[in-house]
């Protein structure tokens, strides 16, 4: 996945080089929305207790909208919310979480012909929500910041109509709360998803 995030990051790079026209003072739309669906994919770390931890993949509908303060330079809001399995590897069920993670993200925006690329970071904070606690307790997450990398491409349709291929790297670690019956047992969980979304934007 990394090497996907340097192809599309390199085509952006390329395409900048080589586009024609000047795009300073072309006219341009300021604002822009994409609904995409997104395939959720968490990287969690083997932090309780040494056992390694799964937290299940989730796809779901995401909406963003993008604020345009140059031709170039733009800021996109990304809404979505997930629900994830959590399970250690010895089958012992830690239930279910939600996650709400708003993500602002500022990005560079490239231009050769229909195809615009773009690249972007910036940071986000995940709300954990409507916890289950499976086979313990009780499981209570901590809200927490991260940060995230951002990589993508539009293709114009029509001068109002495109469609976009997008790959997000959320960086995300929470402290969670695991009430075994005996005790509170204080762990660091990684989550580190791969975002990778498909959709439709419209220019407006």
């Amino acid at each position: 996945m990394k090497n996907l995030l340097l192809f599309i990051l390199l085509i952006g790079f390329t395409f900048s080089i080589n586009a024609q026209e000047d795009t300073s003072s072309a006219d341009y739309s300021k604002w822009q929305a994409r609904f995409r669906v997104i395939s959720v994919i968490p990287s969690p770390g083997d932090d309780i207790s040494g056992a390694d931890v799964d937290i299940s993949t989730a796809f779901v509908p995401e909406l963003d909208f993008t604020y345009f303060f140059t031709k170039n330079i733009a800021a996109e809001l990304i809404l979505a919310t997930t629900k994830h399995d959590v399970e250690l590897e010895n089958g012992a069920d830690l239930g279910h979480v939600w996650l709400l993670p708003p993500t602002l993200n500022l990005q560079y925006h490239f231009y050769a012909g229909d195809f615009k690329p773009y690249v972007g970071a910036g940071v986000n904070y995940t709300f954990f929500y409507g916890e289950d606690e499976g086979d313990v307790a009780g499981m209570d997450y901590e809200n927490t910041f991260g940060f995230s990398l951002q990589a993508g491409i539009d293709y114009n349709l029509t001068d109002k109509w495109f469609l976009n291929f997008d790959i997000k790297k959320l960086f995300l670690s929470t402290d969670v709360d695991v009430d075994t019956g005996e005790g509170v047992l204080p762990v660091e969980v990684d989550i580190n998803p791969l975002v990778i979304g498909l959709g439709v934007g419209m220019k407006f």
